[in-house]
């Protein structure tokens, strides 16, 4: 059925009722007759966000001054963290009394576990830091305020950990001080939006790159690009069918059509927070990249063609958030490939699921997520040997030796199991529905019916490609 068309009065009531979302930032009336800006209430929470991260760039950037006294580096570690302080003050960042104490604590855990003389510093610590993140989930803070930040504890969450494994594995010589380490986990450009940074990164940028056209350039394009997602996400997916495409179904197909909507809006929401976070690591002074002396502000956070258009799930996967998946390859499944190829690629969902806290839904997601990935990648690896073709997951070099490349067949058969990834993006992505969602997010029981409703059929499909790859 039709959604029922709203007066311009209806539309500003329900946008008023909607208006304190941090990360849908702007409100934007979702109506079929009202595709207009009406308020944007979370307007002075990014332009103080913004600010704080410029004024950070510029202090980083006029800091060599006092490099001259030898207060230099000191200095901007303070000038870093205290940012996020500000921030804090300003009430950017929900982080009651308890929490803000936790991240100390998490200081204090990772220089003991740095002290000691083994190469598990990094297993340890990770262990610890997930348990912390629970108990603060189930007993130190209320569902619905963790429900707001457990994004930015997930990317502090991140830093320490990323900093005990380079310890392990020799990429840092010394653990940092207290100063340095609350500087990087409180990063301002990171601390809300993310991105996850490396600490030798995070070093690299207290250097202060100079504010140039090109730097100007990057914060202009990420911030345009995330306006631009937003309204996608907020006004045309949810009204694809029949608005905008006129496609009519009932029963079944309008499932699925609604399923598509559904997933397509959630998709743009995560670029909308994706190209804000790259707004606000260029514009802190970070994401930059330096080649022969020629630095480009070049930090890219997700790839939407990617997405929408893949060729496989591993695809997908890596391209939705580049920094965690390299986080994730580097730090967990590398760890846990001595483990085998499968029980790592488990691992490395479950610690993504741990991360992103006790959510049934997003654990089914990236559980269901790890086997399917892994059943395409040995099935398309499979077939590829067989038939000499290039029609692995990933895209082959220029200079592999499959004998078939650019038959008719090979890209038949890239386009099928493409056609395949956006099947399986759809059901995965029937469970994000804004309207469905609480304050402590979605119920165990709204992810079994939104599946059961499609039949299960990304699961079904799995399995079958399973059974396939074991018969050939």
């Amino acid at each position: 059925m039709p959604a029922r068309s709203l007066s311009r009065a209806d539309c500003l009531q329900l946008c008023q009722r909607h208006g304190e979302d941090l990360w849908t930032g702007c409100v934007i009336c979702r109506s079929p007759d009202c595709f207009v800006v009406t308020s944007f209430p979370g307007s002075d929470i990014l332009a103080q966000q913004c600010a704080f991260c410029s004024v950070c760039h510029g202090v980083l950037w006029a800091a060599g001054v006092f490099a001259v006294f030898g207060r230099g580096l000191h200095f901007t570690h303070i000038a870093t963290g205290a940012g996020a302080g500000v921030a804090a003050t300003a009430g950017l960042l929900a982080v009651p009394d308890r929490l803000q104490t936790g991240y100390s604590s998490s200081y204090e855990a990772a220089e003991f576990f740095s002290r000691r003389p083994s190469s598990s510093r990094g297993v340890f610590l990770s262990l610890a830091v997930l348990i912390y993140m629970l108990l603060g989930e189930l007993h130190i803070i209320d569902p619905e305020t963790w429900h707001k930040m457990r994004g930015s504890q997930m990317v502090v969450a991140m830093k320490a950990i990323s900093l005990a494994f380079d310890l392990d594995r020799g990429a840092l010589s010394s653990f940092p001080t207290m100063l340095e380490f609350l500087s990087y986990v409180c990063f301002v450009g990171t601390v809300i939006f993310g991105p996850w940074i490396s600490f030798t990164n995070y070093r690299d940028a207290l250097d202060g790159r100079k504010m140039s056209v090109a730097w100007f350039g990057k914060v202009a394009l990420s911030f345009v690009k995330s306006q631009v997602c937003l309204v996608i996400s907020t006004c045309i997916a949810p009204y694809l069918f029949p608005y905008f495409i006129p496609i009519y179904g009932d029963g079944l197909p309008r499932r699925w059509l609604h399923a598509y909507e559904t997933a397509v809006s959630f998709h743009f929401s995560n670029y909308f927070v994706s190209y804000l976070s790259e707004t606000t690591i260029v514009m802190a002074g970070a994401g930059f990249s330096e080649h022969k002396d020629h630095l480009k502000w070049d930090i890219t956070v997700a790839k939407p063609l990617s997405i929408e258009l893949p060729r496989s799930m591993v695809e997908v996967v890596t391209s939705w958030n580049l920094p965690m998946s390299r986080w994730l390859n580097k730090y967990v499944f590398k760890s846990a490939v001595k483990l085998g190829t499968f029980p790592a690629i488990l691992v490395t969902y479950t610690a993504s699921a741990l991360l992103h806290g006790l959510s049934f839904h997003l654990g089914a997601v990236l559980l269901s997520l790890g086997f399917i990935t892994y059943v395409e990648h040995v099935l398309r690896k499979r077939l590829a040997t067989i038939f000499n073709a290039c029609i692995l997951s990933k895209r082959c070099p220029s200079d592999c030796h499959h004998q078939n490349k650019k038959a008719v067949w090979v890209y038949g058969t890239n386009l099928f199991f493409s056609a395949l990834s956006v099947f399986h993006l759809i059901y995965l992505g029937s469970l994000f529905d804004l309207d469905a969602e609480d304050e402590k997010g979605y119920m165990a029981s709204y992810t079994i019916q939104k599946w059961s409703e499609l039949n299960w059929a990304s699961h079904w499909v799995m399995l079958g490609s399973w059974v396939f790859y074991w018969l050939i």
